[in-house]
């Protein structure tokens, strides 16, 4: 079992059951666990998720009327099943929304 388990590093103690009965050795499942346990068996565990290094640079806040616009579609569905769609152009500073462009195909 040892054996195995050092070959297949991502095999847990129900792989190597079913490979051991393949090879002839018949064995409880419990009887196996209780052995994997002991030989301080464990699948390895994968790393984690990569984070950013370092400090991130806090984004500029709008102090002036058009120094950043934000776009953004919506859209939405007629009654007889057609859908449209809305661009939306917002400034940040003033949250004003300086356009409004519907159509069917955008």
């Amino acid at each position: 079992m040892r054996a195995i388990a050092q070959e297949r590093r991502r095999f847990g103690y129900r792989r190597l059951h079913v490979l051991l009965r393949r090879e002839g050795h018949v064995i409880n499942h419990n009887k196996l666990f209780r052995l994997y346990r002991e030989e301080r068996l464990a699948v390895r565990r994968r790393g984690g998720r990569k984070r950013a290094i370092g400090t991130r640079a806090p984004t500029t806040v709008p102090i002036a009327p058009n120094d950043r616009w934000s776009l953004d579609f919506v859209s939405d569905q007629l009654t007889d099943g057609r859908r449209f769609r809305i661009l939306t152009v917002v400034d940040d500073c003033t949250r004003e929304c300086l356009v409004l462009v519907a159509d069917t195909s955008l």
